[in-house]
Parts: structure tokens; sequence; C-alpha cells
């Protein structure tokens, strides 16, 4: 039963960086990030066409690695957390969270009692069932990780109870549908998204759960630490092959064909 290298450097005070896997269903993307050293990888769902059998195999990539692999769960039904947390995943990102019962509610499906109601099975993660049946219950719900997307105005709202909520390890600000909610969609520098962001920080901080947000760069990092962010999201493969591509096209534009 593997542990999440994640929340041993939360507990650190130390900050985490992962990378998305966004567009490419495959393991060798996942092995790929895997040797260049991030501390985890979010696994997109929500709005990918991956399979369950693609994220499964990328989990596994990402597990040989001793990387944690952060699914964001589509919300479909208590069983798309479920098959998720039994391949193998670390953790769930699960969005939209609207409020206090909305977080419950994700940790009633995520871990087991006395936190929550998980269905009780076990595949991968439960090392094909060859471990002790408790110890891997008290493992389970110490080590799968369950982080929340705040990205509507009722989630800022109702932050502060979200924190508090136990089993809820860490919060990520959603700022592109948190744009939208509050109708100035795309406008991230918004006074309101700052706002957004303190409240984040200070409910955190208050209830001494881990928080993030999507990173620009190195100094919008160093910024968001200095509010006691920890966890940090940092591009993806759409944007790595995007730009990659573009520079490499863009290096042989209007060569001279004349000598």
């Amino acid at each position: 039963m593997r542990r999440s290298r994640i929340l041993e450097k939360l507990a650190r005070d130390e900050y985490v960086v992962i990378t998305q896997s966004w567009i490419i269903p495959h393991w060798k993307v996942v092995d790929l990030i895997g040797h260049v050293g991030f501390d985890g990888i979010w696994l997109e769902h929500e709005h990918s066409d991956f399979t369950i059998g693609e994220l499964a195999q990328m989990i596994l990539a990402a597990r040989a690695h001793d990387m944690d692999a952060l699914v964001r769960v589509e919300r479909s039904g208590y069983t798309s957390t479920l098959k998720i947390l039994e391949a193998g995943a670390t953790g769930i990102i699960v969005p939209h969270c609207m409020g206090v019962e909305d977080a419950r509610a994700i940790v009633r499906d995520a871990k087991y009692a006395p936190l929550g109601m998980r269905g009780v099975g076990g595949s991968v993660d439960a090392d094909y069932g060859t471990k002790d049946r408790a110890a891997y219950v008290e493992h389970a719900n110490r080590e799968t990780m369950v982080i929340a997307i705040i990205e509507d105005k009722e989630g800022v709202e109702d932050v502060d109870g979200i924190a508090a909520t136990e089993g809820i390890d860490g919060i990520l600000l959603g700022p592109g549908d948190l744009s939208q909610s509050y109708g100035i969609i795309g406008q991230f520098d918004h006074p309101l998204i700052h706002e957004a962001v303190a409240a984040i920080a200070q409910a955190c901080a208050h209830h001494g759960k881990a928080w993030g947000a999507p990173i620009t760069s190195r100094e919008h990092a160093t910024q968001l630490l200095q509010q006691g962010a920890r966890l940090m999201q940092m591009g993806n493969d759409q944007t790595v092959l995007v730009e990659g591509f573009s520079a490499m096209r863009d290096s042989v534009n209007n060569l001279s064909t004349t000598s």
C-alpha cells in the first residue's frame, strides 16, 4: 500500500508542484513526467475523453515513479470516485465544491468509516487484497488525498465550512470558472479573484489545510507561497506541445532562400 508523497511534504510545510495530463491519455506521458521529477500528476477526467482503462494505466505509471496520481473526477455519481481510487490513485480533485454539505458528500464517497461510507472493495489500492483489511482501511483513510476546487462564488462564501470539513485535505482555486461565476470571465487579476484567494488562504490557515492555485510564472508562485499556498499546479501537456511546436515552427520562419 503506497503512501502519499504530497501529504508527506505538506506535513513538513514544504510546497509541492504538480502538472497536468490534459489531452493525451497514455502512460508514456506520465512516465516522462515522472522522470522529470514532479511531486504529482493531475490526471484530467472532468474535461477529458480519457477512459477509466486509460487512467488506470496512467496511475500505474505514476506509482512506478513514486509520484502521486491525483485525478480530477467527473461528478457523475459515487462510482466516479470509487473506480479511480481502486485503480490506485493517490487522491481525487473534485470540481465545483459549492459548500460545506457538498464537501461532506465528497468525503463520504472518498473515505471509509468513520470518516465516510466509501464502498468496500479494493484492487490496486489494496495491493490486490493481500494486506490485512483493517490495516488497509486505516491506511486508505490516512493516505488518500481529497482536494476540493472552489470555482463558484457560492464556494467562496462557504469556504470556511469547506476548509473545516474533516477529510478535506486541501483546497484549490479554480480561477476560470470562478471568474465566470462572478461575471468577469477571464479577468484573473480582478479584485474579486484576489478577495477569493485571500478568503481561501485565511480559511485554510485557520483550519490547518493546504491550498493552492494554478501558477503562471516563478514570480506568481513566489507570491502565492508568501500568502501561504503550498499546492502549485503548473501547466499541462497541451500547453507544452503547443508552445514547443510553435517555437519549433517559429525558428524556421522567414529563412533566406538565397546564399
